[in-house]
């Protein structure tokens, strides 16, 4: 035995946690979470909640930027994971044919008709840089087509597909990959004559501001893609899963038929990490075309034991809990409840979205005083209003949100899909008293406004 002991090093060292961070790693993330107010203490979660050491609750609405669908600690992933390790299975001998990747293979498949194989790897990025290296292949061009304001991950590859400038500036040069609007199939079709494009990647509900492909654009987007020898690459790594009220977003759309299809995050039920990519049979039989291309392209940890076992229990949880339904369900509730508020409160715009994938847009308000304090925050730097909306809603009343993007006023909520009508009560509660100190013009929403202003001005 070694001298290791988990529990007592986290028991003695715990406590260093942000000055462990500030030195050793990415430095500007505790002085970021300080400065809002952020620097919270958690020491254990459970389902939809975490707890500090006094045993205040917090609720849940980020979910780990979609990660932890399950909630967290699901005791029937958490079992199969202690089931697989007990079983010290001969995992990543790579020259062998282990049985869970193929059983996680076929459930994943029995949710996507037309799809056919699967390649694991470790993360949505990775399953990213899957499709666009297969889809390249297959067809034999070198351009790819991404939306504008998309998210596709941070790696080399998926950063070329990227519509987000702040995430793209300083790393260039990036693949040569050529934006267009979500839902433009004119601009689609004019890059589309030039005949080098291998595919189209597309978000079904763009996770930067929650907005989804207009209804009948990802049908015809295959359509003229086909058309014209390119695939359609449909983006499900934070809408699959059961997150908008389908397995899939895609799946809300007759008639998409895609070309590959990437998930990740929630598969494992946020205990491992695991990507995938789900694809056409001739597109794998193309980039695996001899046994001399039998490692062309693979991942180290690619289908280990820990993540196919978790992910094999975590779509057993969600067929038997009917996750899939209540995200429907709850969204669908939630949704309307906060859409009715748009009349009352002049500064909320808009309410979209579909399941537990929400959008809250915050706007220009009409009368005059609430208007100069708007435009003063806008001059100082956009976004900062959706971030003192975050900020309370953490400070009073123990919920976790996020802002949607950068420079964007819209709050995203994807918590994990078990939550029900007690977190909708409790969040429409709470959000109602933030945005009725924001229109009163009082309260820690605006106190908290100038310290930001602040912050923005010393930034520039």
């Amino acid at each position: 035995m070694t001298g290791f002991d988990l529990t007592k090093l986290l028991a003695e060292r715990g406590d260093e946690r942000y000055e462990l961070h500030a030195r050793h790693l990415n430095h500007q993330l505790p002085r970021m979470l300080h400065t809002i107010g952020f620097d919270k203490v958690y020491e254990r979660a459970e389902g939809a909640y975490f707890y500090d050491a006094e045993g205040n609750d917090y609720l849940d609405m980020l979910a780990g930027f979609g990660v932890m669908g399950l909630g967290r600690h699901h005791p029937v992933v958490r079992q199969a994971l202690h089931d697989v390790l007990d079983a010290q299975l001969a995992d990543l001998t790579r020259f062998d044919c282990q049985p869970l990747p193929g059983l996680l293979a076929e459930r994943l498949l029995g949710h996507a008709p037309g799809l056919d194989r699967v390649f694991f790897g470790n993360s949505g990025t990775e399953a990213v840089e899957t499709a666009l290296k297969f889809a390249r292949y297959a067809t034999g061009r070198p351009r790819v087509l991404y939306c504008a304001h998309a998210f596709h991950g941070l790696t080399t590859g998926s950063l070329s597909v990227n519509g987000e400038d702040g995430f793209r500036d300083g790393f260039a040069p990036l693949l040569p990959d050529t934006p267009v609007p979500l839902g433009d199939l004119a601009a689609l079709e004019r890059e589309l004559r030039a005949r080098d494009v291998a595919a189209l990647v597309v978000e079904p509900i763009q996770g930067k501001g929650v907005h989804a492909a207009p209804p009948g654009y990802l049908r015809a987007a295959r359509e003229l893609l086909h058309k014209h020898g390119a695939l359609l690459i449909v983006d499900e790594v934070q809408t699959g899963l059961g997150r908008t009220g389908d397995f899939f977003a895609y799946q809300h759309e007759q008639g998409v038929d895609p070309d590959l299809v990437c998930v990740a995050k929630s598969l494992s039920g946020g205990y491992v990490p695991v990507g995938a990519t789900l694809g056409k049979e001739w597109i794998f039989k193309k980039v695996y075309s001899s046994m001399d291309r039998v490692l062309v392209h693979s991942a180290s940890f690619g289908s280990n034991a820990q993540a196919m076992a978790a992910g094999l229990a975590t779509l057993a949880v969600m067929e038997d809990e009917r996750l899939t339904e209540n995200a429907r369900r709850t969204g669908d509730a939630l949704r309307e409840r906060l859409a009715a508020l748009v009349g009352r409160y002049e500064l909320l715009h808009e309410v979209r979205g579909r399941g537990l994938m929400i959008g809250i847009e915050f706007g220009k308000p009409k009368s005059l005083g609430l208007r100069s304090r708007w435009t003063m925050l806008q001059a100082a730097r956009k976004g900062l209003f959706a971030q003192m909306v975050v900020v309370p809603l953490l400070q009073k009343h123990r919920i976790l949100t996020q802002v949607s993007g950068d420079h964007l006023e819209v709050i995203k909520l994807i918590p994990p899909l078990v939550i029900g009508e007690a977190e909708v009560d409790r969040f429409v509660g709470a959000f109602t008293q933030v945005m009725d100190e924001a229109h009163n013009g009082g309260g820690l929403i605006w106190d908290f406004g100038r310290t930001l202003i602040k912050q923005a001005v010393a930034n520039r």
